[in-house]
């Protein structure tokens, strides 16, 4: 690590280095600024770079720390999020043309108690068309690249997120979790990415996708990181009456706790089928770390979930459709061709087969809490394999697309569709470096277990630390 590039640090390094003055902010944020003129070409991760604002704006958080005035936790923090967030005064295009010149008039709360902690803005990043895209292909901005290999994707819908984290460009980043969004970039960038609890992060101020499924949360170097932003983010808000009342967990002790006392419950099918060379050698390795750090691991046989992936996708196909419908009558010729057929597609389903589907929700959740009431948490791949390319993966509106996405999705919907919280953590990378990511599915609002056992599993390998080489041109 370059005493010399600030950005290199890990977000909790680097806001200890502001507080304590071994860095200004302005150091930190044009460290920042200097990664991201020399990566985003090569990357099309961000939307939008401010950085006279973030520079200006950390001038003055460096003189607000001159008078002895903290703002926060993240006083003087530069930082990038999904172009998603609503950030009053700022365009907000959501990855679409239909938002493409969109001034936001709000803030997300997310994002205010990001900004109440004390960090600056470094601009927007790039995201799939309304965030209804698993591969990072955008029809309107172009596809995202991957850092650790750029004719590769990086996962949707987050996509600028994954590889901008990655890439070191910021120092963490919001991304969404509808059926995979924040999972995905994270495993297929070797990111650390925590899926929230449906109703622990507010929703207000982010752009809708399916209001039932849909989530806020970090994409970051380390699951210390995650712990600090969901920390900060989570708690009741008026805006938002789905989100819950209920005292916030202190996030950064639990992940400072051992692994030792823990049981991690493995799961026997459906998680282990169809898995590729690389991805089964590394969940073997990862199951043999656990142990190794004190963790017991147990079989745990699950109720059927090639059901919940299938209950997933119709309830979000039908609540994006209800949402987009004045726009698919009225703008159609807007929309990109992939998010146009499924968006379609949802408008398809009876009201009958969406009801059903969302009554079913309850005993399947019942029915998995029972399952695995003997283990404290789940593991599993977050996908089948590593980051296809981007020319095998840009499949567009044509038939094999819906395959595709199944395929990328099945092993993160079961959870969304549960409302559960799932932490994907780096885990190792296949034979021609690219990483690697496994996740660890909680119990309803219990995060804290998650990022202790991330954590910790972090504390004996260092997959979340590497970071990727600029190729060459």
């Amino acid at each position: 690590m370059s005493a010399r590039e600030p950005a290199l640090l890990s977000l909790t390094e680097a806001a200890r280095a502001i507080v304590q003055k071994r860095y200004s902010s302005r150091e930190v944020t044009q460290s920042c600024l200097d990664r991201i003129a020399q990566w985003q070409p090569r990357l099309n991760a961000f939307m939008a770079i401010e950085a006279e604002a973030a520079l200006a704006a950390a001038d003055d958080a460096d003189a607000a720390l001159a008078k002895g005035n903290n703002r926060g936790p993240l006083h003087g923090m530069p930082l990038a999020h999904k172009d998603m967030y609503y950030d009053a005064g700022k365009v907000v295009t959501c990855g679409s043309k239909i938002r493409r010149d969109w001034v936001a008039t709000t803030t997300a709360t997310s994002l205010q108690r990001l900004k109440d902690a004390g960090t600056v803005r470094l601009g927007s990043l790039q995201m799939a068309e309304f965030a209804y895209g698993p591969t990072g292909h955008n029809a309107h901005y172009g596809a995202v690249h991957n850092p650790w290999g750029l004719d590769h994707i990086t996962g949707g819908s987050s996509s600028g997120s994954g590889a901008a984290v990655a890439a070191r460009l910021t120092f963490a980043a919001l991304g969404s979790d509808t059926g995979g969004s924040i999972r995905m970039p994270a495993h297929f960038c070797g990111v650390t990415g925590l899926k929230t609890t449906v109703g622990l992060i507010s929703r207000a101020g982010a752009m809708p996708l399916s209001q039932s499924l849909d989530t806020v949360g970090p994409l970051a170097r380390s699951a210390e990181d995650c712990a600090l932003l969901t920390g900060l983010m989570a708690g009741a808000d008026p805006a938002d009456p789905t989100c819950v009342d209920r005292p916030v967990p202190d996030y950064v002790a639990a992940a400072r706790e051992p692994l030792k006392g823990l049981t991690i419950g493995m799961p026997g099918a459906f998680y282990v089928d169809d898995l590729d060379a690389d991805t089964a050698r590394i969940l073997d390795e990862t199951v043999a770390t656990l142990k190794r750090e004190g963790a017991q691991v147990v079989p745990v046989e699950l109720p059927d979930q090639r059901q919940l992936t299938a209950a997933c996708q119709l309830v979000l196909a039908c609540e994006a459709a209800a949402f987009h419908k004045r726009w698919l009558i009225e703008r159609p010729q807007d929309y990109g061709p992939q998010a146009l057929m499924r968006l379609q597609n949802g408008l398809a389903i009876s009201g009958v087969t969406y009801l059903e589907a969302l009554r079913w929700r309850g005993p399947a959740l019942a029915a998995y809490l029972a399952a695995t009431a003997g283990a404290d948490i789940l593991l599993a791949p977050v996908a089948p394999a590593a980051a296809p390319t981007i020319a095998e993966s840009d499949v567009g509106n044509s038939p094999d697309a819906e395959a595709m996405i199944q395929r990328l999705t099945r092993f993160t919907r079961p959870v969304n569709y549960l409302g559960l919280p799932s932490l994907a953590i780096p885990a190792g990378f296949t034979g021609k470096g690219l990483p690697v990511g496994m996740q660890l599915v909680g119990r309803p609002f219990d995060e804290a277990t998650l990022l202790r056992a991330g954590a910790a599993f972090q504390r004996a390998t260092d997959f979340h630390a590497r970071c990727p080489e600029m190729e060459m041109a």
